[in-house]
């Protein structure tokens, strides 16, 4: 798991921070939602000497943080942190149709930002080459499993295999199925040769009926999700893009290896805690997977707590600067064709 880069060890004397949270993605069944939700939590737990109020409204606020980039405003009133999870759709253009207005004005946003703060280095690349914003606004704070997400004992596992209709072995993914997303490659995934049944988790769309011979279990809670893992022979996760890759470490941290692409953010979060198959090999990475064998892993030491600890200071850097975070974007972003974004 990387260590979080662009922050500074907290000084002797902490300043107070009333930080306004902007925790309107914690109901998004996503990865997004997930972040808000561990890092509010997390935030809470260690919130001394500090204040945090959930609110969009930053005024009479030291600090205002967007954990999504829907959250990022283009005049905030006070220092604004914001929580770039991947610039998938500005590197892939042709296969995400959504960089309309709202995309475009969403990302000048951002360039807006005191600090801006990403789950990996990978990303952290992406945000200074794609977005050009300055890399020493840009600070790599890893994510981590739920707390919820352990080991669970036979007789829960047994359970949950009866509720959903499990197989006795399987492999697994886990995901957003309400509508395709061309990095996930789920489909691909589903038509690969194997010789084990496959079981997808998360809520579905109409699309996802259609994918042949898998095993769908629509949402779930994070009590049935970590049994779901914790009986799980491997996780699979082909995806050939991410920002960080969340289902694999709450795989490993339920005790079930691994098998995922070789991209640059997995390679740099799971760093040996999974066997990584080329991105164009959609059947040897389901061997691999198929080939798997307990015990897993040990699981990644980085928690939530961390990445509060390291959050705050970010706030408190953005408190220190009430200055430097209304100064216009350094290099305007690029989001169609030649022309600048304005």
């Amino acid at each position: 798991m990387p260590e979080p880069s662009g922050w500074e060890a907290p000084a002797n004397r902490p300043i107070a921070v009333k930080v306004a949270y902007d925790s309107r993605p914690k109901k998004d069944h996503r990865g997004v939602g997930r972040y808000a939700r561990c890092l509010l939590d997390a935030l809470r737990e260690r919130s001394e000497p500090h204040e945090l109020v959930e609110t969009h409204d930053p005024r009479r606020c030291d600090v205002y943080h967007a954990p999504w980039i829907d959250g990022a405003m283009l005049r905030c009133p006070v220092p604004m942190v914001v929580t770039v999870h991947d610039v998938v759709e500005l590197k892939r253009r042709g296969e995400y149709l959504r960089a309309g207005l709202r995309l475009k004005l969403r990302y000048l946003a951002v360039h807006r930002a005191t600090r801006v703060i990403v789950p990996t280095h990978a990303v952290a690349d992406d945000v200074v080459n794609v977005l050009g914003i300055p890399r020493s606004r840009v600070v790599a704070i890893p994510e981590a499993a739920a707390p919820a997400l352990h080991p669970r004992p036979r007789d829960e596992v047994r359970a949950v295999r009866e509720r959903f209709g499990l197989p006795e072995s399987y492999l697994l993914w886990v995901g957003g199925l309400r509508a395709p997303d061309p990095r996930k490659r789920v489909t691909a995934l589903a038509r690969a040769a194997r010789t084990m049944p496959l079981v997808l988790v998360g809520s579905t769309g109409p699309w996802a009926h259609e994918l042949p011979d898998v095993h769908l279990t629509g949402g779930v809670t994070d009590d049935e999700l970590a049994a779901i893992y914790s009986g799980a022979h491997a996780l699979v996760f082909p995806s050939d893009d991410e920002g960080f890759g969340l289902p694999p470490v709450e795989a490993l941290a339920c005790g079930t290896p691994v098998a995922a692409c070789d991209v640059p953010a997995l390679r740099e979060v799971l760093q040996g805690h999974a066997m990584l198959r080329s991105v164009e090999d959609v059947d040897g990475l389901v061997a691999a997977a198929e080939s798997a064998r307990r015990p897993a892993p040990a699981p990644l030491s980085w928690s939530w707590a961390d990445a509060a600890e390291a959050t705050w200071e970010v706030y408190a850097q953005a408190a220190r600067e009430p200055d430097g975070w209304r100064s216009p974007s350094r290099r305007p972003v690029v989001l169609s064709g030649s022309r600048p974004a304005v």
